[in-house]
């Protein structure tokens, strides 16, 4: 990726659900994401919210991890940005299979 050439609000929507997806599923192949980019985000941030089993990360009713346009648009051509958000969404993930398997009878 050339961080000089302009990419748009969709096409870095596109990309964070699809680099968050492929890390959640290194962790649970069940794993999935949601990217928010609603009326009140377009064009500005970002919501990824990672989903297995029904549940979510953040949890319902809490507020997703915010990722701001600009953000995401310049990180995703540095590895080290990169690499702490795979860590971040792979820690996560692992987080939310413990918790299912906790919540499963014995």
């Amino acid at each position: 990726m050339n961080p000089k050439i302009p990419v748009g609000y969709d096409e870095v929507a596109r990309w964070l659900r699809n680099f968050a997806v492929s890390h959640a599923k290194r962790e649970h192949p069940r794993a999935e994401a949601v990217v928010g980019t609603g009326d009140e985000r377009e064009g500005r941030s970002y919501g990824l919210r990672l989903v297995l089993d029904g549940r979510s990360h953040p949890a319902a009713g809490a507020p997703p991890m915010e990722f701001g346009y600009a953000e995401v648009a310049e990180g995703r051509t540095r590895f080290a940005w990169c690499e702490a958000l795979a860590q971040r969404i792979r820690e996560e993930t692992r987080r939310l299979g413990l918790e299912g398997q906790a919540s499963r009878p014995a």
